[in-house]
């Protein structure tokens, strides 16, 4: 069965860092978009990061830009969410999701990240 597994999330005081896993099993990444979203209670899902696997180009919406990092290994069908310099605003789930277009994305369970003041 295909999966997507998050890890990395936890508490941390404002200003520290997290890095977030994302291991997809059952398929390979083979050239898709890897992104990650995070939703607060209360507040619609928001897509924060990007990145291809096939070239590496990434995105990032601007208020994680220069303190978030997206990065992976196909070799290993991973992906990750390097986040420094975190802010209580940062506090929601963090998803791993698999663009696939028309044939449905792929997402994982969701790790919750919270960031004390």
């Amino acid at each position: 069965e295909v999966q997507l597994v998050e890890s990395g999330g936890g508490l941390v005081q404002a200003g520290g860092s997290l890095r977030l896993s994302c291991v997809a099993t059952g398929f390979t990444f083979d050239g898709h978009g890897i992104g990650w979203f995070r939703q607060a209670p209360g507040k619609d899902r928001e897509g924060i990061s990007c990145i291809s696997s096939e070239s590496g180009s990434t995105f990032y919406t601007s208020s994680v830009k220069g303190r978030f990092t997206i990065s992976s290994d196909n070799a290993k069908n991973t992906v990750y969410l390097q986040m420094n310099s975190l802010k209580p605003e940062d506090t929601a789930v963090y998803f791993c999701v698999v663009l696939r277009g028309w044939r449905g994305n792929y997402w994982g369970q969701g790790t919750q990240v919270t960031v004390s003041a």
